[in-house]
């Protein structure tokens, strides 16, 4: 079977994104820093308990797992929500080194067999914040727009080798950390849950959240012969959002 890797696998959005390649017959390898989350995975798959900062790690598990076919730079955190002046530089990089230099390592330590192999497709999750400026969120802003940059720069480098490379943008996204931002919200204006969604899914012409699985199936598309023209693009999966609230 055709190996797919992907990084904080073994929950949330990395965790659909792996279920959803194994439906489609790869072999699924994740990584995660979770070793508890990676336990609960199932035991076919290939887990692996890794830091995407670490470069040693990252070049280790690319070694034991060779040549993907498809490639997801999945791993990513919040940062603070603060004003940029209140930001300290500590936190700053915290969050760039996993959004941004995480996803380069990703790469960069799978391309060499990947060029051997004359294959394979790179997915990079960025997000609307890598579309849209968001207020209080400078850090995560910031690397993921920098994760865009870092993808079209691969599609550019790697098509010749016959591997492509695209990034998906998800908006706000159903699960325990939106349904938290949700009751903190909710607290602070002393409103309801349901109000404070409405706020939210009033941003996009759908008006509903989207889940990981909708993330995963287009994470499934980009890695699939069907998309085998589609490269250096910049995909949001978010309902259409046309006017993003900086809260998100």
């Amino acid at each position: 079977m055709k190996p797919a890797l992907i990084t904080a696998g073994a929950s949330g959005i990395g965790l659909a994104m792996a279920q959803a390649f194994e439906r489609a017959g790869y072999h699924v390898h994740v990584t995660d820093i979770d070793a508890a989350a990676l336990g609960a995975c199932p035991a076919q798959w290939g887990r692996h308990q890794v830091d995407v900062t670490d470069e040693a790690q990252m070049a280790e598990v690319i070694g034991a797992i060779g040549a993907p076919d498809v490639l997801c730079a999945n791993a990513g955190i919040a940062g603070p929500t603060a004003l940029v002046e209140d930001i300290a530089l500590s936190d700053w990089r915290a969050c760039v080194s996993v959004n941004l230099e995480g996803a380069f390592l990703t790469a960069s330590k799978a391309v060499p067999a990947m060029k051997a192999a004359g294959r394979g497709a790179i997915i990079f999750t960025s997000s609307t914040a890598g579309i849209y400026g968001y207020p209080n969120r400078a850090p995560y802003a910031a690397a993921k727009w920098a994760v865009i940059g870092l993808m079209k720069t691969l599609a550019m480098e790697l098509g010749p080798f016959g591997i492509r490379a695209n990034a998906i943008c998800p908006g706000s996204v159903e699960g325990d950390r939106m349904e938290g931002v949700l009751a903190r919200e909710a607290a602070i204006k002393g409103m309801t849950r349901d109000q404070v969604f409405a706020g939210y899914a009033a941003g996009t012409s759908m008006r509903r959240f989207i889940t990981a699985e909708e993330i995963a199936d287009m994470a499934v598309f980009l890695g699939s012969d069907a998309a085998r023209s589609v490269s250096g693009q910049v995909i949001a999966v978010d309902g259409h959002t046309e006017n993003p609230d900086p809260k998100l």
